[in-house]
């Protein structure tokens, strides 16, 4: 997949600076005003992002064969969703991808109209906690779990599972947490300086991480490893890290 391949997916983003003046702490939401600027705010905030969501059409491309089903939950503005298309080397898939942002479904839909693949990535306005996994080669929730409520969690893995076919892929992509807390501590302030380094003020950092408290809830890799093993799923691991941000695959 090149960079080339995509530009028809991703237009040109606007700038964020959703966090660039001082404002009234408020929580953080997928409205419109973030997801006008969300492709230049994810890459610029999440260190690696676009080499995970390349390798997770890799993956796709590996582990989907014909009639496979895939499904992308937090789907955004469909970055992983478009990499699984353009990776596959067949046409004989369904990829159903679910955001319960209307803000960033309605710009997905228009997205999806504006290339081949109209009949084959289905956009569903939902809530994910609410939809059916059914038959399901390949899983993704990138940056996606970290804001469910903890509490819902277990029963939204063992969906998942339940509704994928054996042998089926899971990937999850999530901010983290270190149980030593000097380690902790180490990788947050490194990627503070990430984010200044995308050109990001402390301002814009010290606001949005203050907007995110409570909405975006980190786990450790252990608490991933063991929701995912009493769901059922196996050869569970970390197959990218940067920081306090990690990818993950487990297998059913």
């Amino acid at each position: 997949m090149t960079t080339q391949d995509n530009q028809s997916d991703h237009p040109q983003a606007g700038t964020d600076k959703v966090f660039a003046t001082e404002r009234l702490p408020t929580a953080f939401a997928f409205d419109d005003q973030v997801a006008s600027v969300f492709d230049d705010m994810i890459n610029r905030s999440v260190p690696g992002y676009s080499t995970i969501v390349s390798m997770i059409g890799v993956l796709a491309e590996r582990y989907c064969g014909a009639g496979s089903r895939i499904y992308d939950l937090g789907a955004s503005l469909g970055g992983a969703s478009f990499a699984v298309a353009h990776q596959l080397p067949h046409e004989d898939f369904q990829l159903i991808a679910i955001d319960n942002s209307e803000a960033m479904t309605s710009r997905l839909q228009t997205r999806i109209a504006a290339t081949p693949f109209g009949d084959r990535i289905q956009c569903r306005h939902e809530d994910l906690r609410d939809s059916e996994i059914r038959d399901a080669s390949m899983v993704i929730l990138n940056f996606t779990l970290q804001f469910i409520d903890p509490a819902a969690r277990v029963a939204l893995m063992q969906k998942i599972y339940d509704g994928m076919r054996p042998g089926g892929l899971l990937v999850i992509s999530e901010k983290i947490q270190f149980p030593d807390p000097q380690l902790n501590e180490l990788f947050i302030d490194l990627y503070h300086r990430f984010k200044e380094t995308q050109g990001y003020s402390k301002l814009e950092i010290a606001q949005k991480r203050a907007a995110l408290e409570n909405v975006l809830i980190p786990e450790t890799l252990a608490a991933h490893r063991q929701r995912l093993t009493e769901a059922g799923f196996h050869s569970f691991d970390a197959w990218f890290q940067c920081f306090n941000f990690a990818s993950m695959v487990a297998f059913k």
